[in-house]
């Protein structure tokens, strides 16, 4: 098992790195910042100091080692259109976010594996034919489009939720959050729901694919033979071995639900990461773009890693095929 964790904390920190490269690289074909940080009355003796005094006179790898470097250590640099710490900015903006994310998260996981469960056990009712039908919604239109669409009832006709902001917040010492004021729950409505309904359709359908298929199984037939209950049956005994893969789905869902909060967020202004990173590319504000393509990876990786070291733990045919591979 320790030998497990270390390979994949050690492939972890590579895949960073690389991520890291090539989102550095890219910053390079996204314009000059010089361009944005003087005036129209600028002289070549301007440039060359500015540029000097950001690095950028650096080759790329000196760049990206000193940027690696000062992350280490908490340093994020300075925000070129602010003129402020980037760390400082992404604290102040990543309660938004991550309140944002975690309300999408449970919407998709709860709601998912409920009505997952609801279409495999009733896979013939009408109402389970609906929610499928239904479902391709929220697969099949892009995210932008949903939120708009929910902007216009929500919002425009039927005037019950606002359409843009977070509403008043109250600051915990540093946290702000939307939780303890109505208009900031009201405000937390439709963007996530917009966040969520793509997870949620994608994680109720594998969880009705999965329970079908462990509904087949032998042992489940054993159990109905045996005189248990359907309720004991579905939930004792199939739920259990669904959930199994359906929890690597879902890790990864919940990593993507932070980075495609940049487009609820630019529909919404939503004043989060991903809305700032919008920014940030209209500015050319490398440091800003470079800390959150970080921690959008960190996030991911992090994710991921715990996702393979619960499956390891949960599943006992991993540990056996591992223990087995040792041996020989």
């Amino acid at each position: 098992m320790l030998g497990y964790v270390i390979r994949r904390v050690f492939q972890s920190i590579v895949v960073l790195l690389i991520v890291g490269l090539v989102a550095f690289s890219m910053f390079r074909f996204v314009g000059d910042p010089i361009d944005n940080l003087l005036g129209q009355e600028r002289t070549l003796e301007d440039i060359e100091r500015l540029r000097t005094q950001l690095g950028l006179d650096e080759p790329f790898l000196v760049q990206y080692w000193n940027f690696l470097e000062r992350a280490v250590q908490g340093d994020l640099g300075i925000s070129y259109r602010q003129s402020r710490p980037v760390a400082e900015i992404l604290l102040e903006r990543a309660p938004a976010t991550l309140e944002l994310a975690a309300v999408s998260g449970l919407f998709a996981i709860v709601f998912g594996i409920i009505l997952g469960i609801f279409t495999a056990i009733r896979r013939d009712g009408w109402a389970s034919s609906v929610i499928m039908t239904v479902s391709l919604i929220g697969v099949s239109l892009p995210t932008f489009l949903i939120g708009i669409l929910l902007i216009y009832v929500f919002a425009v006709e039927l005037g019950w939720l606002p359409s843009f902001g977070r509403g008043e917040v109250v600051d915990l010492g540093g946290w702000t959050t939307g939780f303890l004021t109505a208009s900031g729950l009201k405000a937390l409505i439709l963007p996530a729901i917009t966040l969520g309904l793509y997870q949620m359709t994608l994680i109720m359908r594998l969880v009705r694919s999965e329970m079908l298929e462990v509904l087949r199984q032998d042992y489940i037939r054993f159990a109905r033979a045996r005189g248990l209950r359907d309720k004991a049956v579905n939930f004792r005994h199939a739920l259990k071995n669904t959930l199994v893969p359906v929890i690597t789905v879902t890790g990864l869902q919940l990593g993507s639900i932070i980075a495609f909060a940049i487009i609820t967020e630019t529909v919404f202004q939503w004043p989060g990461v991903g809305l700032l990173f919008i920014n940030a590319i209209q500015f050319v504000d490398i440091p800003v773009m470079a800390a959150y393509l970080m921690l959008i990876s960190v996030l991911f990786v992090g994710i991921n890693l715990v996702v393979d070291l619960l499956y390891f733990a949960i599943d006992p045919r991993l540990r056996d095929e591992r223990s087995a591979a040792g041996g020989n």
